[in-house]
């Protein structure tokens, strides 16, 4: 398999030039104030090296399964999108595509005014962890999903009301299927035992589960957004199989971690132990001008140096219109030959970083100097915006273009040609009763005979 992950020597490609200067209605961008890269440094975990220890003892204790034959073994069934209807219609307002959709089954979809247990978020691809574009000889599209608590209005009654964290779905779009896999965070219980409980905010039994709102994978390694901290980092060589595990159970959906000697995950059968977390060295500030990030969504640059990218959704009334609680952006360079990040003196640092130029974003990727933006818009569709290139490491970020998205638009994720080409850009819907997964085309996202349709340039999107 192949491991070398940078592109270097790409180049610049040419993207289609935006055209459509978008009206925001907010204060001026030149009025905002530059983000400083000193407010962007990550250190490791205190627990680093403990954290890998916990996770090979489980090794010890369970079998593993790859991801290939992970997709290999998948149950459930994707349908994929017929034409330019969508497979899910009310995930667009019945808006035309012209490019791919897929959709859950009936369960993961979810009914719309019904309460949900699951809410997808993050998008990533193969395309982010292979240069190559496969992993052995598969595609896969992944999707992070949060379990909603009954607090805010999720599933209540049965094992719904166990906090389950974290999950990544795995789709193979060559075959339409997919598989679950529950994450899971290590610990070493009383008894000396190696053990695992879901993700929450933080890692004790009275806290929520984690938000995971954005997600990369590059090499062997996934990259989760800890929202108020950074990143929590799970390795795809260390997804266990409880489904042939002697010591392994999938049928109580109540029981998490070993129990009696046995090992659960919610009724899951692959679960996967985190291996590795990098957190603010400077204390998180919440949409303000300076102190540490929120990382709401994360996503990967492969135009020149690897960078992952990564930004903080502040809504319209945190904004309240002052372009200085818009949200901010960065660029986190990544190390090719590993998967792990290029370090300075031991940290994290990022090399770019940018103001938003409008609230509610909920997923941003770079790609040769160019931003890519989605904005939700409630229950409308929302808003993908392309900005003007970036010509210094600090700065706020200019609109340029606007495109119709889909209802509830969360994460994006960049998926190059083969070639080299700009491709896709990758999303995910999270409403129960309209949710897909979609993509849209960068090189047509300014055609004029798209305007009414999904991806298609919106000269004037709701404020």
């Amino acid at each position: 398999m192949k491991r070398n992950l940078a592109r270097p020597g790409r180049g610049i490609l040419a993207v289609v030039a935006a055209v459509v200067l978008v009206a925001t209605g907010q204060t001026p961008a030149q009025a905002a104030t530059a983000p400083s890269l000193g407010d962007f440094e990550l250190r490791p975990a205190t627990n680093q090296a403990e954290l890998m220890d916990r996770v090979r003892m489980l090794d010890a204790e369970l079998p593993k399964l790859g991801v290939q034959n992970i997709l290999g073994t998948a149950k459930r069934t994707a349908v994929q999108s017929a034409g330019s209807d969508t497979c899910n219609p009310a995930a667009t307002n019945t808006l035309k595509l012209r490019g791919v959709s897929y959709c859950f089954d009936g369960p993961d979809s979810g009914v719309d005014g019904k309460l949900v247990e699951w809410m997808p978020q993050g998008v990533t691809t193969v395309a982010d962890a292979q240069d190559d574009q496969l992993w052995g000889s598969k595609r896969a599209i992944l999707t992070s999903w949060y379990d909603k608590s009954p607090a805010d209005g999720g599933q209540s009654g049965g094992d719904a009301d166990k906090v389950k964290g974290c999950r990544v779905t795995f789709l193979d779009p060559d075959t339409l299927k997919y598989r679950h896999v529950l994450l899971a965070y290590p610990y070493v219980n009383s008894h000396g035992n190696p053990t695992y409980m879901s993700l929450r905010t933080t890692q004790t039994s009275e806290y929520d589960s984690l938000h995971c709102g954005g997600m990369t994978w590059y090499g062997n390694y996934l990259y989760v957004a800890d929202t108020a901290r950074g990143f929590r980092v799970f390795d795809m060589r260390y997804i266990f199989d409880l489904g042939t595990a002697e010591n392994g159970d999938t049928g109580d959906k109540f029981l998490m971690g070993r129990h009696s000697g046995v090992y659960h995950a919610h009724g899951y059968r692959f679960v996967m132990p985190q291996v590795a977390a990098w957190t603010n060295t400077t204390a998180r500030q919440k949409c303000t001008v300076g102190g540490g990030s929120s990382f709401s969504f994360v996503g990967l640059d492969r135009s020149g140096a690897d960078h992952l990218t990564t930004g903080e959704f502040c809504g319209d009334k945190v904004a309240n219109g002052d372009p200085d609680k818009m949200g901010r952006v960065a660029r986190w360079p990544l190390d090719g030959a590993t998967g792990r990040p290029v370090l300075s003196g031991g940290l994290w640092k990022a090399d770019a970083a940018y103001r938003l130029p409008i609230s509610n974003i909920q997923g941003a990727v770079s790609y040769n100097g160019i931003w890519y933006l989605s904005r939700s818009q409630g229950h409308r569709n929302g808003v993908l915006y392309a900005t003007r290139r970036t010509t210094s490491a600090t700065g706020t970020l200019e609109i340029a273009s606007a495109h119709r998205a889909g209802v509830g638009v969360e994460d994006l994720s960049h998926w190059p040609t083969a070639s080299g080409g700009p491709g896709k850009l990758w999303t995910v819907t999270e409403y129960a009763g309209k949710r897909l997964i979609y993509a849209c085309e960068i090189s047509a996202l300014n055609d004029p005979t798209r305007a009414t349709e999904i991806c298609g340039p919106w000269s004037d999107p709701p404020q």
